[in-house]
């Protein structure tokens, strides 16, 4: 069930949050609102990829 969710979370973070590889953003130079979107698609893409 668990796993599940995570999946979702993945679709949902695909279609509403900005992908910041395809506009080839430095992590050096992206502020804390990008850092945190990036960690929070990493934390959920891990979690559905497990």
């Amino acid at each position: 069930m668990q796993k599940q969710v995570f999946k979702f979370l993945a679709k949902v973070n695909k279609v509403i949050l900005p992908s910041f590889s395809k506009q080839q953003l430095d992590l050096s130079k992206a502020n804390k609102l990008q850092m945190v979107i990036i960690g929070w698609r990493w934390f959920i893409t891990k979690n559905a990829l497990d």
